[in-house]
């Protein structure tokens, strides 16, 4: 199963239109898609990147 980056729902659980927006435009992950887990997010400048304590890291691509 893989969950919502934003919100940590699970992707067939309910409508992620609105999160997946927020994730393209506005805001980093906050939860890893593979476990759920709320990441440790860091926002600079530059980009972000967010920290899964079981899965690492992942960066934005600016």
């Amino acid at each position: 199963m893989t969950y919502c980056g934003f919100c940590g729902r699970g992707s067939e659980d309910v409508d992620h239109s609105a999160c997946e927006a927020r994730l393209r435009l506005i805001d980093p992950p906050r939860f890893c898609v593979s476990c759920a887990r709320r990441m440790v997010v860091q926002v600079t400048p530059a980009g972000w990147t967010a920290k899964c304590s079981r899965h690492g890291e992942i960066t934005s691509a600016r």
